[in-house]
């Protein structure tokens, strides 16, 4: 299946090499580019593409605020942001919009692309380099925390309470795997009834949602 990509950045020469880089995926489509906020929000709601990646600083409407407009309205397309600032606010107000990847633009071309794909499938990801300091500034208190446990979290049985907070922690299925002496697919299985317990999109929001919880 082809992932229909919609592109939005205001420097033309990164626009048009990273669009001819889609052009080289058999399983890639760029259905259109634009160099604007408030052009990425019209084309992302006419084309409704698969994934749009956006630049997190445009003209007329920056991307983080044109990702917010997009998910708020209950849009089927996946957001990536890129930026070449990796700053952890603009992440974290990313991530609570629920874009499902932080990217920097300094990145292989080949890792931008296989964000985009992992968008596509309903997972993310968020640049290496800002993702254990992101969990760090969490624990900090960049993350408000909640007045008490919400009451989804007894859906959860013990194992799955404790893959919970793996993932908050930023260890990958392989790393999880390995702390609670379990299979790597049983720990994917863990992560998904989590998912689908608690209404989260993917594992992003998983860290987000056991850091406002206080689970940590």
């Amino acid at each position: 299946m082809t992932i229909r990509v919609l592109l939005a950045d205001d420097h033309e020469f990164f626009r048009s090499g990273f669009r001819s880089a889609l052009e080289t995926q058999d399983d890639l489509e760029c259905v259109a580019d634009v160099g604007d906020g408030q052009a990425a929000v019209a084309e992302i709601g006419r084309l409704r593409p698969d994934v749009a990646v956006l630049d997190v600083r445009m003209p007329k409407l920056d991307g983080l605020t044109a990702a917010e407009t997009v998910l708020s309205r209950g849009s089927g397309t996946r957001i990536v942001l890129l930026t070449t600032y990796d700053d952890d606010n603009y992440v974290y107000r990313a991530l609570r919009a629920g874009a499902s990847g932080f990217c920097l633009k300094s990145m292989p071309t080949e890792e931008l692309l296989s964000a985009i794909r992992i968008a596509a499938r309903g997972d993310a990801l968020i640049d290496p380099s800002v993702t254990r300091r992101l969990v760090t500034q969490f624990s900090a208190g960049m993350a408000p925390p909640a007045t008490g446990a919400p009451k989804e979290l007894e859906k959860l049985t013990a194992r799955e309470r404790e893959t919970l907070i793996e993932v908050a922690r930023g260890h990958s299925n392989a790393e999880i795997a390995a702390r609670l002496y379990v299979g790597e697919q049983t720990v994917k299985t863990h992560v998904s009834h989590v998912l689908t317990k608690l209404g989260l999109r993917d594992r992003v929001q998983a860290v987000i949602y056991a850091y406002e919880n206080s689970l940590l």
